[in-house]
């Protein structure tokens, strides 16, 4: 299950983050309580989480209701953002039109590294889970939206096929016979048991 962190004040003035450490704000902890305490009922059996604050505080509440900690990794950051960190998503249109366009931050990462990094660190998390175990990695919009992207083999470019994440919505993932489905998208209730012919 992928998670991405709560409301933070950047969110608010719709200000690109990156990998500039934001703390949540007062929504953004009760969106982490309220979702950790639905989260909690799918029994999770490890909790990964970037080790940027925002990330952390949102984790921390799933760790207390579960007694698992919390295990760091840089891995699971936010894609950096170079020139635009700071900068709002206005004064980065009218600045830099033709990056904002394809998504390409001056000084930031390219969206290509950005699904190498962050589709390593989900596989990783998956090797170490055995038949039946679930995961919650905690992580951030972009970066989770392109490396899901890259794991179920969707182009990774620019603004990408899949649309944003919603503050401290979740997606699911299994594997299946060796290859990657997503079952939720951009979540904020629990899954629903589908019956379907394609089980």
């Amino acid at each position: 299950m992928l998670w991405r962190h709560g409301q933070t004040t950047w969110n608010v003035e719709h200000r690109f983050q990156g990998q500039t450490d934001i703390s949540l704000d007062e929504t953004g902890e009760a969106q982490a309580e309220y979702a950790a305490r639905r989260l909690a009922t799918l029994m999770p059996t490890a909790i990964f989480a970037s080790d940027l604050s925002r990330a952390q505080q949102t984790a921390a509440p799933l760790s207390r209701l579960t007694g698992l900690p919390v295990t760091p990794d840089k891995g699971l950051r936010e894609r950096t953002g170079g020139v635009w960190e700071g900068l709002t998503d206005t004064e980065i249109r009218e600045r830099y039109p033709r990056e904002r366009a394809s998504w390409d931050p001056p000084g930031g990462e390219p969206t290509s590294v950005v699904a190498d990094r962050m589709s390593g660190a989900i596989n990783r998390v998956a090797a170490s889970l055995e038949p039946g175990q679930l995961a919650v990695v905690v992580s951030h919009g972009a970066a989770l939206r392109i490396g899901m992207e890259r794991v179920l083999g969707l182009p990774a470019g620019g603004i990408g096929v899949l649309g944003p994440l919603a503050n401290c919505s979740w997606s699911v993932l299994s594997v299946v016979d060796g290859h990657w489905r997503l079952l939720e998208y951009n979540a904020g209730t629990l899954p629903e048991p589908v019956i379907g012919d394609d089980r």
